[in-house]
């Protein structure tokens, strides 16, 4: 069964791209079919995942229903992608049909057989996009620096999930709220930790017990076309990533074992 996760926040500049990139990697790496869903204009979740923007269709043309959703996925080697370009940015007037929060569900009915999981890209405001995201979700992840704004933006998207959960789709529920740039030592951020717990137990919901810790590498990899699991699997952050994998995966696909090292040194002169 599928399982569709937003990533979500209306405030910019937290991860959220940084995050779907990463679950997109790693649940790939472990074995499952994932498609990710590049829902914001700027486009960054398809550079992040390696391909060439402004080349072939995108969601905004099967939203607009002039390319059929599987002509316009593009494959990668972190798993499947329907890309975004700047044309998405005039949906909150474009999309004006009945049951316009509908477009996007109704858009992956065809496809719900064939992926384990489908991650959703969204863009830092609460339009239309936001709202057609979770409608067709299961569950949503929040994520904030450890800072007040970033937690600010999270009591703003409360009042928007119960009424998409009043209106739409009733089952959606928030997986967690997972901190970024995390430093344990700094006042502020425990400060942040405590209240951003009690906003998820506002929402019924949680805060990931991994944090996500500041590294170099976080910033770099998009500029290869990778994420940082594959650009610096052994840093902190590609890390922290692996545990929110773990928390979204589940024990339908366990994290691979490491090979030893002897058994990697065999297999490098043995082929």
């Amino acid at each position: 069964m599928t399982q569709i996760i937003t990533v979500t926040n209306q405030k910019g500049g937290v991860g959220k791209t940084t995050t779907a990139s990463s679950l997109i990697c790693g649940l790939h790496q472990r074995g499952a079919k994932v498609l990710g869903i590049d829902l914001d204009p700027q486009g960054n979740l398809g550079f992040n995942l390696g391909l060439d923007i402004g080349s072939g269709s995108t969601v905004y043309d099967v939203l607009q229903g002039t390319c059929p959703i599987e002509a316009a996925i593009q494959s990668t080697e972190y798993g499947d992608v329907l890309p975004s370009d700047i044309m998405l940015s005039a949906a909150e007037v474009g999309f004006t049909a009945p049951r316009r929060e509908f477009m996007l569900d109704e858009q992956l009915a065809g496809l719900r057989d064939r992926y384990d999981f489908i991650v959703i890209d969204t863009p830092p405001a609460l339009n239309i996009l936001t709202v057609n995201a979770y409608v067709a979700s299961d569950g949503l992840i929040v994520p904030m620096e450890a800072e007040v704004l970033s937690l600010v933006g999270i009591t703003q998207l409360q009042e928007t999930i119960e009424t998409v959960r009043a209106t739409f789709n009733p089952n959606l529920k928030v997986l967690g709220i997972l901190i970024n740039k995390f430093n344990g030592r700094l006042t502020l951020s425990k400060d942040i930790l405590e209240m951003a717990q009690v906003v998820a137990e506002q929402l019924d919901s949680q805060v990931f017990e991994a944090k996500i810790h500041r590294g170099v590498g976080v910033a770099m990899a998009p500029a290869h076309g990778q994420t940082v699991l594959t650009y610096q699997p052994d840093s902190r952050p590609a890390q922290d990533f692996q545990s929110i994998v773990d928390a979204v995966a589940g024990d339908r696909f366990p994290r691979p074992k490491p090979k030893s090292r002897m058994r990697y040194i065999s297999q490098l002169f043995n082929g």
